[in-house]
């Protein structure tokens, strides 16, 4: 008789990437996950699965962000958490920007595509929206509050609102305020749903690096609620695992997909089986003896009925298309003159008068995020008639920022590079070196210790040269690093040429959970 065949199992994070404060939906067999996006452009990722696991691409629901206010990078602004839900045969977005207020936006097709974005609730410090609509037709949203907006936090706020979303039906009432909780600080990102009779508002709290998965019922939207802590680090490796979104499969399992915050490498999504006691409480990941908040797991089987599938956000880009690759974003709102892609495997890069000689300050960095693993960046770049004082390259982007590339000297072209941050100009990471030609190959390296590398080369024929200088990759402004190209020229020059950029290609290895918590990965190929 033979064995029986063990169920394929999958291993956390199922993103292994910056996808913060993720929310999903199953529609008809499939799932799709949404993300923050903050001052990224486009913005509102768009994933799709059927298995919870594996996750493709779709797209963007925000192909920018409402007003002139972003056409500079305002870091820490823009989309924070949104949620997902569908009803009446449309896929809903709501979400918040803590400057402004509550927006919505729908579609019938989440590839797109969507409306434009409708101000539901102006103001500052509104944050973290979800909608309910009940059974008897009547529709309510819950949200929370940001501190270093309004001086208001850990608490949420329900109001009725009408069924097509167009506008609040009142002024709010405070249902849970984590003040009145022992232990409890900046609750937030609340979830609404309803389950035989029970209001639920799904809320983490204690901070994104460090906090825990908390729920909360009711028999009314407005309360009283009573909660509990149903996830939290525990023993396990995994920090502040909490905010995300519970989701049933065709075949009625429950799942919930959290956030785990990795700094440099950003919140990236984790994926926790979930059930229900006889008490009417939610379960999630690995249940404790006593009964408290569940452990993360690490390893599971897939959801039943599934099994990998050979689907991932892409990364690596032939620029073989005439439309920007869904990896790709900028820092803030885009002019169509920043790029062309004749789609013949090259990208065209136009140069600004617009350099502030501080990178987190250039609006047109082409960047993607930094994967949850070991890995490289690389590409080459050509500089075709650009004015003097013109510089191009590849840049590793957070808080703090290095880069390597070509700059256009009144004598010809050197290797240039730079380190900076939140200071108002950079340092250079090496002395120049000059160059023969406009053209060079670089290379981002980063370690499992997120350090980076910074590689180049005249040409293939010639050998990789790596600098001196090793950069400590840090978290962008509730982001993670990422990876990205730029082209720019000083302010106040003529505006001319391009800069051509190669194929880019991105390769990463395989992760380990190492004992100390970190995924840790084989050398890069």
């Amino acid at each position: 008789m033979s064995s029986p065949v063990p169920a394929p199992a999958y291993t956390n994070p199922v993103l292994n990437a910056d996808w913060p404060d993720p929310d999903a939906v199953q529609v008809d067999g499939s799932y799709y996950l949404i993300a923050s996006s903050f001052n990224r452009v486009p913005g509102l990722p768009v994933l799709r699965s059927r298995n919870l696991v594996d996750w493709e691409h779709l797209g963007h629901a925000l192909p920018e962000l409402p007003g002139r206010h972003y056409s500079l990078p305002r870091h820490g602004s823009g989309v924070w958490a949104p949620a997902l839900r569908h009803h009446d045969g449309k896929f809903w977005i709501f979400y918040p920007d803590p400057d402004h207020g509550i927006f919505v936006v729908t579609a019938t097709d989440p590839a797109g595509p969507w409306t434009e974005p409708h101000l539901l609730y102006e103001g500052r410090g509104l944050i973290d929206p979800c909608p309910l609509w009940d059974d008897d037709g009547s529709a309510y949203l819950v949200h929370g509050w940001a501190k270093s907006r309004i001086g208001v936090k850990n608490r949420l706020t329900v109001h009725r609102m009408s069924p097509d979303a167009r506008r609040l039906l009142d002024g709010g009432v405070h249902v849970i305020d984590g003040e009145a909780l022992a232990g409890y600080t900046t609750i937030e990102g609340p979830k609404f749903y309803k389950r035989d009779g029970w209001y639920w508002i799904f809320a983490p709290a204690g901070g994104v690096a460090t906090g825990w998965q908390s729920v909360f019922r009711s028999r009314s939207p407005f309360g009283p609620y009573e909660g509990r802590r149903v996830l939290a680090q525990n023993s396990s490796p995994v920090n502040g695992p909490h905010q995300g979104a519970w989701v049933t499969t065709p075949e009625g399992e429950d799942w919930f997909l959290h956030f785990q915050d990795r700094g440099p490498y950003g919140r990236v999504v984790h994926l926790q089986p979930m059930g229900w006691d006889p008490d009417g409480w939610p379960w999630m990941g690995e249940r404790t003896s006593d009964g408290g908040a569940g452990t993360p797991v690490l390893q599971h089987a897939y959801p039943t009925g599934t099994g990998p599938e050979d689907v991932a956000p892409p990364a690596s880009d032939a620029f073989t298309s005439d439309k920007l690759g869904r990896q790709w974003h900028w820092q803030a709102n885009a002019d169509p003159a920043w790029l062309t892609l004749p789609g013949d495997g090259r990208a065209l890069l136009h140069p600004k008068a617009n350099d502030p000689v501080n990178l987190r300050e250039l609006p047109n960095v082409l960047g993607q995020i930094l994967p949850g693993v070991e890995c490289s960046f690389s590409t080459s770049l050509k500089l075709d008639g650009v004015p003097v004082g013109t510089r191009a390259g590849v840049v590793i982007l957070g808080r703090q920022y290095a880069w390597l590339g070509i700059v256009r000297t009144a004598d010809g072209y050197l290797l240039g590079s730079g380190r900076g941050g939140q200071r108002p100009q950079e340092d250079p990471l090496t002395d120049a070196v000059e160059l023969r030609a406009p053209t060079l190959d670089v290379r981002i390296r980063v370690d499992a210790g997120h350090q980076a590398r910074f590689e180049w080369r005249t040409g293939t024929a010639s050998e990789w040269r790596m600098l001196n200088a090793v950069f400590d990759v840090v978290e962008g402004q509730w982001i993670g690093a990422e990876l990205g190209i730029f082209a720019a020229s000083p302010l106040g020059s003529a505006e001319s040429g391009g800069v051509i950029v190669g194929p880019v290609q991105v390769d990463t290895a395989p992760a380990t959970l190492e004992p100390s918590g970190e995924f840790a990965a084989a050398a890069t190929p």
